[in-house]
């Protein structure tokens, strides 16, 4: 099904967004290293029982950063303002499911149900050695060789820190780097104040009173394993799944099996 594309005003940003399919609304949003494009295998999928929307947030893919105060979430409060979207249920992944988190905590009946893969919280604390790649890409970060940070963001990331990058599809890790590349560009720029929540999700994840699927690739770092943990004990009404050969974006890695989890528990909640 081809989507139709278009862009909105967003708090002083303009937003890329794709839209397909038919009446209940179901909103992915990306991960930190990726774009809206991440979902290239979910739109086909979705769109058949959804009308599903995907939007590159500021400063990543499609959506220029600008300077000013920001936070993800009341930007997608804006577009799904703009787009005459009351409730929808949600997909976000990473940095995408922390946004969701936010949203749904700031904006209480406009969520449905809630699939968080591989999801950061918002002021959750958590000891973790870095990672065996973080002084080769804090020396890349310095020189301003942000290919070769975002490669090695890739390793930490898509990789996961108990594979090499022979373990994953070479077309994903290329789709990624190139993806998160554009989002370090915009970094560099060095516009843009993020404003987190406060007080944040970590502190108050009993309110999200919504059905919320939980899931996290086996092969993922210590901390999102760590934070699926803590969303399946706080959030009222949650349950877990192990995706297992993936790390921190299984629906690339695994489409399939991730598309089938993920509409057998919209179908199962709605």
């Amino acid at each position: 099904m081809t989507p139709t594309t278009g862009k909105v005003d967003a708090n002083g940003a303009t937003l890329y967004y794709e839209a397909a399919g038919g009446d209940e609304p179901l909103v992915l949003v990306h991960a930190g290293i990726a774009d809206g494009r991440m979902w290239d295998a979910q739109m086909d999928a979705f769109s058949r029982q959804y009308r599903v929307i995907r939007h590159d947030m500021r400063g990543f893919g499609r959506s220029p950063m600008v300077d000013g105060p920001y936070s993800h979430h009341a930007d997608l409060r804006a577009l799904l303002d703009a787009l005459g979207i009351e409730r929808a249920a949600f997909v976000g992944c990473s940095m995408g499911g922390a946004t969701v988190i936010d949203f749904a905590l700031e904006n209480p009946g406009r969520a449905e149900a809630l699939v968080l893969a591989g999801s950061a919280v918002g002021g959750f604390e958590f000891d973790e050695e870095p990672p065996e790649e973080w002084d080769e890409l804090v020396a890349a970060d310095g020189a301003g060789d942000l290919e070769r940070v975002s490669e090695l963001e890739v390793r930490m990331w898509v990789d996961g820190p108990r594979r090499g990058p022979e373990a994953v599809d070479p077309a994903v890790r290329d789709f990624v780097r190139e993806m998160n590349l554009i989002a370090l560009q915009n970094e560099a720029m060095q516009l843009g104040e993020e404003v987190d929540l406060q007080p944040p999700a970590a502190t108050r994840l009993s309110q999200i009173q919504v059905p919320t699927l939980v899931l996290v690739g086996d092969e993922d770092r210590p901390r999102p394993l760590a934070t699926a943990d803590l969303l399946e004990r706080e959030l009222p009404d949650a349950r877990k799944m192990v995706i297992p050969g993936t790390a921190h974006l299984p629906n690339m890695e695994r489409p399939e099996g991730f598309n089938r989890l993920v509409l057998d528990f919209l179908k199962a909640e709605s």
